[in-house]
């Protein structure tokens, strides 16, 4: 266990961002969510037999959603074993891992560092500049949580008086949503680079394929794990058009 020892001006950031305050605070946001995913299967279980699902049905649901879980992962914990150095295992695990985005988090980090003529992971990277950074990203994750707090019940009125005027619209507006999202998101990284293209193009023929014999063969399971395989595909075509570059 480090023992911290707390020097504003020192560049030694180890002591600080392995401090004990921060390992119980990462612990207790961790007990949090594993004490809510309890909450929730069990909600799940019990509003079930309502809905019309059968408890086959809710657990082929729960497996797709671990599996389409296992790229975001991957992904996320790259990102964070890159930002360890900077930000410590408590703070990573919190910020990156549950709360917030790391392209945000390096950013606000990055921003505040720079207020106070320092660069992260430089000479000028003390503990005093760590803890101006690590504040400017809970800060920033806070207002994510409140805003998500307050907009939610303010939403949730608007659907009820859409459903009640045509309830067919809250079927396709969630529907283009999600489409609209995803299309944004892809849009924005096909125009970096060739690679960039050439995975989407892959990972969206992988999935393509997977539906169709899924659909063909009448293979549920290949339907749940579709994502994971054209996620893998990405991967590696993304690895392979890089190492030819």
């Amino acid at each position: 266990m480090v023992v911290a020892v707390v020097d504003p001006g020192s560049t030694d950031i180890t002591p600080l961002i392995h401090h004990p305050v921060l390992w119980a605070s990462a612990a207790g946001v961790f007990a949090v969510v594993i004490l809510q995913s309890a909450i929730y299967f069990k909600a799940i279980r019990k509003a079930a037999p309502a809905a019309e699902l059968t408890p086959g049905q809710v657990n082929s649901s729960v497996r797709s959603g671990a599996v389409a879980a296992i790229g975001p992962s991957l992904a996320v914990a790259l990102i964070a074993v890159s930002l360890l150095p900077l930000f410590g295992t408590p703070a990573v695990l919190t910020r990156i891992g549950l709360v917030g985005s790391a392209a945000f988090d390096v950013a606000a980090a990055g921003i505040s560092a720079g207020t106070q003529g320092a660069q992260l992971g430089g000479p000028t990277y003390t503990q005093k500049i760590f803890a101006i950074a690590f504040a400017a990203m809970t800060i920033g994750g806070l207002v994510w949580m409140l805003t998500a707090l307050i907009l939610t019940p303010v939403l949730s009125k608007g659907d009820a008086k859409l459903r009640k005027v045509n309830p067919a619209i809250m079927a396709i507006v969630p529907t283009a949503a999600l489409l609209g999202a995803f299309f944004t998101l892809a849009f924005q990284e096909v125009l970096k680079s060739p690679v960039h293209l050439a995975t989407m193009l892959a990972s969206a023929a992988a999935m393509g394929v997977c539906l169709l014999l899924a659909h063909r063969f009448r293979l549920s399971w290949l339907r749940e794990w579709g994502l994971g395989v054209s996620i893998i595909v990405a991967l590696s075509t993304a690895y392979f058009m890089t190492a030819a570059a």
